[in-house]
């Protein structure tokens, strides 16, 4: 059946009109379950409506005293109470807005206990516009809180998730056109915002995760998780464009001279001057004048560029005649004497083993320090002398130097094998005052061993 009834007046009076007077069919509210709620919190609705009728001014008293009265942590007050709370504000309109609260069943009236009670419907309605009392930036910190609480007491709808959907897609068009714009303040304030709303986002984060993973068989909360987590993906992404975005904005810096000033410096300063004009004033009260130059200095100076030396072009010159090369000499580099000494004297003591001691296991041995002061023209060694004989001793018995030719290999296969002992001894030397005490053992040479020259 069709409704005859003429369609309520646009102008006509509110508590004379419904929802369904605005429909071209009533009968469409049935689908909706958005509809069936606001027409099932026609009380609510109907607390708002008279929560914010009248003048701006007193609009924001009444939202000021709700807040204050719920702040209060009292379910109760004296009406002494609400005096004291509001002695900044004027008596009459005190009791304008508390009659008002009372009328929009926000406040009770306890007349044996003469006490003010805030209903369920105050707070509730506190709830849900606590995001006014707060500061704009904490607009997702807001909705992040309720979206977080209401899953974890099991509330959590659609509607709720779909919030906070718009509020990432938002942030991330003003992101964007922050980034798009250029503007190096643009850019830094913007870039601030992003880095508390993703703070805020990865506290959340395994909230949202668990909303996505627990939305299954309810088929609008979990579209609107994944609607969600798409958001927020697409918002962390974010990270990469600013620094780009940054970085391009540094690298059009640019630096006033050795003054270090920065053109961002006078930009900073240029947005303090509330008169941009009067910046210029007396800038053209002294002209650029030219200077006037004497003829014969004109003449002085080009006289001295023509006269100036210039570099001639290159000219064609034939190759250079052949010429014989000069003969070459190709010596090798000779080994100190010390080597050779050494070697020698090693092989000495082999052959005659003079004034040799023989050692407890029956080998004969000479002391290193023997070995390191001798000398062949029977002088004082000096200290580069035993330094680098020192440095040879190690090559005594080493397997890969016995294979080498020359003076390197004849010490290798020297028949002696080095033992160093930790032991300081004093000398009465020249040059050096202690050495570390060692001794020579005399080992046999092997029958297969060759002499390499």
């Amino acid at each position: 059946m069709q409704d005859t009834r003429p369609p309520a007046s646009l102008h006509s009076p509110e508590s004379e009109s419904t929802l369904s007077d605005y429909f071209r069919d009533p009968e469409a509210l049935i689908d909706s379950p958005v509809a069936w709620q606001v027409e099932n919190n026609a009380d609510l609705v109907d607390a708002l409506r008279s929560l914010f009728q009248g003048a701006s001014g007193l609009v924001r008293l009444r939202l000021w005293m709700l807040f204050a009265l719920v702040g209060q942590g009292k379910a109760f007050l004296l009406r002494e109470e609400l005096d004291q709370l509001f002695y900044a504000v004027r008596p009459e309109a005190v009791d304008s807005v508390l009659k008002r609260f009372r009328e929009a069943a926000l406040l009770t009236w306890d007349d044996s206990q003469r006490q003010y009670g805030l209903t369920p419907m105050a707070q509730h309605i506190a709830t849900m516009l606590n995001p006014v009392g707060q500061p704009v930036d904490d607009e997702l910190a807001g909705l992040l809180s309720q979206v977080v609480g209401a899953d974890q007491l099991g509330t959590l709808q659609g509607s709720q998730v779909h919030l906070l959907q718009a509020q990432l897609v938002r942030l991330h068009h003003e992101f964007a056109d922050a980034i798009a714009s250029g503007s190096e303040f643009r850019l830094r304030e913007a870039r601030k915002r992003y880095d508390r709303a993703s703070r805020l986002i990865d506290k959340a984060s395994d909230t949202i995760t668990a909303i996505i993973s627990n939305a299954r068989g309810q088929r609008a909360l979990e579209q609107a998780a994944r609607s969600l987590g798409l958001a927020q993906s697409r918002l962390l992404a974010m990270a990469s464009q600013f620094n780009r975005a940054l970085q391009q904005v540094d690298r059009q810096r640019v630096t006033l001279g050795t003054t270090g000033i920065t053109s961002t410096d006078v930009k900073r300063w240029l947005q303090t001057q509330f008169h941009l004009a009067r910046l210029v004033d007396g800038a053209l009260h002294s002209p650029v004048a030219i200077t006037v130059l004497a003829p014969h200095e004109m003449l002085d100076v080009a006289e001295a560029e023509f006269e100036r030396d210039r570099p001639e072009a290159l000219r064609a010159e034939p190759l250079p005649l052949a010429q014989i090369a000069p003969e070459g000499d190709l010596t090798a580099v000779a080994l100190p004497h010390e080597l050779t000494d050494l070697s020698a004297l090693l092989a000495h003591w082999a052959d005659g083993n003079h004034d040799a001691t023989l050692a407890a296991d029956g080998a004969l041995v000479r002391t290193v320090q023997a070995a390191l002061l001798a000398d062949a023209n029977g002088l004082a060694a000096r200290y580069a002398q035993v330094a680098y004989k020192a440095q040879l001793l190690p090559l005594l018995g080493d397997a890969q130097a016995k294979d080498l030719p020359g003076a390197t290999g004849d010490l290798a296969r020297q028949p002696w094998q080095l033992q160093w002992h930790n032991v300081l001894t004093p000398l009465d030397h020249p040059a050096i005052s202690h050495l570390s005490s060692g001794q020579l053992a005399y080992v046999s040479p092997p029958p297969s061993t060759k002499n390499h020259d």
